[in-house]
């Protein structure tokens, strides 16, 4: 029998509830394909913070890097919220275990479960057949540049007004562009054959080697790709106005994620949204969504995105591409019977239709 190691990052708010369903579900997924799951579960985050200080204590690094792969559920919460550069901050958890695992590559599906089409704010024929891959940039840009916050005594560059100062530094290398675009254009070729490559050209000079670079690869290593350009804020008016013209989105660390939450409207909730974190290091797999703590610990989060999350870590960690396809299938199954949780709910959802967090893990298992 093959045994994966996974460690686990329950992390804030609802995190703990809807890890609980993944392992469901990875339990079921070992039982039917004679394989064996074992977890090991860390700290990362808000909890980390309150046990020991630190958004991601080095136990928790050291315990990911000797695993197969990470399943990490949400971090954040208003009780760690701070606008003091010196406390720590969930978020940092996040940002340090992608930088110190090495994770360069966040892919983000966005695809359309055509029960849910009622759940977007967006017109049916707006939405149907959206299948988008967008390709992040993980671990360079805003987020990982310099930054510092001080008094300005003399009030230079401030037309002479005296106070608080603070800069963000959006820095990319040419390495870090070649290995993203390679990235996307080998995903591409593995669905419809067009990138869009999306970046302010017009006024960063960061986006105009970025759009160099990604064209150069293009042109000497993807040319039966399609290639197009479009500025960031194109994007957001284009992604709302035809979705599914798109197929694989490729930009930088700060863009991608503003981007995906925006293409999560397109699904009808956050909690439909999976994603993969990968590079050269144990990959991780983690729900787009926040912890939600207006709502942790009531059992009424919608597991669906965690759960789509372990069926990318079969596909891209244990090349277990069948099991990946019954977690699909299954969820499909699932709502296509009328099963909702009350994020994706609509008017005619029958209230015995609508579950909790556990109940809909179940439904999972039993469609496996």
């Amino acid at each position: 029998m093959t045994t994966y190691k996974i460690c686990l990052l329950p992390g804030d708010g609802i995190g703990p509830e809807i890890i609980a369903e993944g392992t469901k579900v990875l339990d079921a997924v070992g039982a039917r394909y004679d394989v064996s799951f074992e977890y090991e579960t860390a700290l990362i985050g808000g909890a980390a913070i309150d046990a020991c200080g630190m958004a991601l204590p080095e136990e928790t690094l050291e315990t990911a890097k000797a695993c197969d792969a990470v399943l990490l559920a949400a971090v954040g919460g208003p009780k760690w919220d701070t606008t003091d550069p010196e406390k720590p901050r969930p978020e940092q958890g996040l940002l340090g275990i992608r930088k110190g695992l090495g994770l360069y590559t966040n892919l983000r599906p966005v695809q359309i479960f055509n029960a849910l089409a009622d759940a977007s704010t967006l017109k049916p024929e707006v939405i149907d057949g959206v299948d988008l891959m967008i390709v992040r940039e993980l671990t360079g840009g805003l987020y990982f540049g310099m930054r510092e916050r001080f008094y300005d005594e003399e009030g230079a560059g401030t037309g002479g007004a005296k106070g608080q100062r603070a800069y963000d530094t959006l820095e990319y290398s040419e390495y870090e562009i070649e290995r993203i675009a390679r990235q996307a254009f080998e995903i591409a070729r593995k669905r419809r054959s067009k990138v869009t490559s999306v970046d302010k050209a017009n006024v960063l000079e960061t986006s105009r080697l970025w759009r160099e670079i990604v064209h150069r690869i293009h042109d000497a290593e993807y040319a039966d790709v399609e290639l197009e350009d479009l500025l960031v804020d194109n994007t957001a008016m284009q992604l709302i106005d035809r979705p599914a013209d798109f197929d694989v989105m490729v930009t930088e660390n700060m863009f991608g994620d503003i981007l995906s939450d925006e293409a999560a409207q397109i699904t009808g909730s956050l909690g439909m949204l999976a994603s993969a974190s990968l590079g050269d290091g144990t990959a991780l797999y983690e729900p787009s969504h926040g912890s939600a703590p207006d709502i942790a610990g009531r059992g009424i989060a919608n597991p669906l995105a965690q759960i789509m999350s372990v069926e990318m870590m079969l596909r891209y960690s244990f090349d277990m591409g069948e099991a990946a396809d019954d977690i699909r299938r299954a969820i499909v199954a699932t709502l296509d019977e009328g099963w909702r949780t009350g994020d994706i709910r609509s008017t005619d959802t029958p209230d015995d239709k609508v579950v909790g967090t556990a109940a809909m893990g179940d439904l999972i298992v039993e469609r496996l």
